[in-house]
């Protein structure tokens, strides 16, 4: 329980207005703006992730060109790991702000049901406009953009995929693993 308490108060701690993280991959760096004033809740559960190292040595599981690219929650061995209580949605705060699932930008990745977002995200690799909030759905979060190295999301985009671990399709067939996150400001 006295480890729980330090990472709880963090993670109630409004990070700055914007936050910049460099995130290393086998393929190369990119660095991503978070935006805390739009997302605060989001961003705050990401940069815990990050504080805590969690990302470190992930790969990014599913590789779609034409749509995402998504890591942060498996290892290389395709073991899943373990997650805090999934953070609230803020899709529609989010998208009230003026983020939109656009071509560069960081959502995080969830399951049907809209609150269970924990550790996985992705990045847009093309204008994804159905995944924004709507009348019909809640949508998914975005809280951040890639400022800079999107040639690398480019490149990992573009990696060949088949099957790999438990899944049947998606994953790339050399493992693009990200080696850590790092807040630069």
């Amino acid at each position: 329980m006295g480890l729980l308490a330090p990472l709880s108060a963090l993670a109630q701690t409004p990070p700055d207005k914007s936050s910049k993280v460099r995130i290393s991959t086998s393929l190369g760096d990119f660095e991503a703006e978070l935006y805390a004033d739009k997302a605060p809740k989001t961003v705050a559960n990401f940069l815990q992730y990050v504080n805590d190292k969690h990302y470190d040595g992930t790969i990014f599981h599913r590789v779609i060109a034409g749509f995402m690219v998504q890591g942060g929650g498996y290892d290389a061995q395709y073991r899943e790991r373990k997650t805090r209580a999934p953070v609230q949605h803020e899709g529609r705060q989010a998208l009230a702000a003026g983020l939109k699932n656009a071509t560069g930008t960081l959502a995080m990745a969830r399951t049907n049901d809209p609150q269970s977002a924990t550790s996985q995200f992705f990045i847009n690799v093309v204008d994804n406009a159905f995944l924004d909030p709507s009348f019909q759905g809640f949508g998914y979060t975005v809280f951040g953009k890639v400022t800079s190295g999107m040639d690398v999301v480019q490149k990992i985009r573009t990696t060949p995929t088949g099957a790999g671990g438990p899944f049947p399709s998606d994953v790339p067939r050399t493992p693009v693993i990200i080696q850590s996150i790092t807040l630069l400001k």
